[in-house]
């Protein structure tokens, strides 16, 4: 039986591409479905934030967190779950409300490199590779703003990859307070192992200084269903048909929920459409992309038993050709 997964699909469209610009070939692929941009991007856009009940009140109390200057909070998540979406959604408050922030991106650094971020990141006027000059410019700025009836936000986001001298000295920030509240909130993001490091005794005072906790949970099935529908409308088609509710409760089933893995799936799906030239994904199809993704999920079939495009659809399509090709 001749067949065609998602890999050769994508090998006809990178010689596609070859023909052509790759510019042309997702304006093509846009225009095909009447997008105007990407719908599943995994880029953390916040345009496509959406705000499902759990989201909604996460974001709520990290912006009531920094407003009330409760001084540490934390947000966890599995990997895939929207944290890093919902930071970009709180730096676009910040922005709004013209907040000062340092964001760390990039959690595995020494004690030393920690201090030169957030020098770097709050423009700090000193010697940046200095610690006692950074925190001396800090404690400036923090007074500073705070004499101004406002406050100032550092983001860490992968805060389960700290080390512990680095989370230490995170919790020393906390110590920089006056009458009115603390001077810097300090918000740590990370997976679930951030949690279980916060419980080690060596961190017992850090624990203490936690006054909010904010957890995301995948996706339910309806949750699933809403996000999909919401993005495709975003990027300009409302009423979507391309998947089915059937197909959308195998989707979630398949990504556990896990908007990331969405996102992925959906993606591969509508590329495998618009290879297929059809606008409604099939169970097939969705065998292809689980197999190409390696997916693993409760009631998979063995190994070897999957569905495969039948060779009619094969010979309709601009990309199939005899020979196994």
């Amino acid at each position: 039986m001749i067949t065609m997964s998602v890999s050769r699909v994508k090998m006809h469209l990178g010689a596609l591409e070859s023909v052509s610009s790759a510019a042309i070939s997702v304006s093509m692929y846009n225009a095909y479905f009447g997008f105007s941009e990407s719908p599943f991007s995994l880029s953390p856009d916040p345009a496509f934030f959406y705000r499902s009940e759990q989201h909604e009140e996460a974001l709520a109390n990290l912006i009531y967190g920094v407003q009330s200057r409760k001084g540490f909070i934390v947000l966890t998540g599995e990997v895939g779950t929207g944290k890093t979406t919902m930071l970009e959604c709180l730096r676009d408050f910040l922005d709004s409300q013209y907040i000062e922030f340092a964001f760390i991106f990039n959690s595995r650094i020494s004690s030393d490199q920690f201090f030169e971020m957030i020098a770097y990141d709050l423009d700090l006027r000193c010697e940046r590779k200095s610690k006692t000059e950074v925190l001396f410019a800090l404690n400036s700025l923090l007074l500073t703003q705070a004499d101004q009836g406002r406050t100032t936000v550092l983001i860490v986001d992968e805060a389960h990859n700290l080390e512990w001298e680095v989370l230490e000295e995170i919790r020393l920030l906390g110590n920089l307070e006056n009458r009115r509240g603390k001077l810097i909130q300090v918000i740590l993001a990370g997976q679930p192992e951030l949690d279980r490091k916060l419980e080690a005794p060596n961190l017992r005072q850090l624990k203490q200084r936690i006054v909010l906790r904010c957890n995301l949970e995948p996706f339910s099935a309806d949750d699933t269903a809403h996000y999909v529908a919401a993005r495709l409308e975003k990027a300009g088609l409302p009423d979507q048909t391309v998947f089915t509710p059937e197909m959308l409760a195998d989707i979630h089933l398949r990504a556990q929920g896990i908007p990331r893995l969405i996102n992925a799936i959906c993606d591969n799906l509508l590329l495998t459409c618009f290879a297929l030239e059809t606008k409604v994904a099939t169970v097939s199809m969705l065998d292809e992309v689980s197999k190409d993704m390696r997916l693993e999920w409760a009631g998979r079939r063995p190994r070897g038993e999957r569905a495969r495009y039948s060779r009619e659809t094969l010979e309709e399509t601009p990309f199939y050709t005899r020979g196994g090709e």
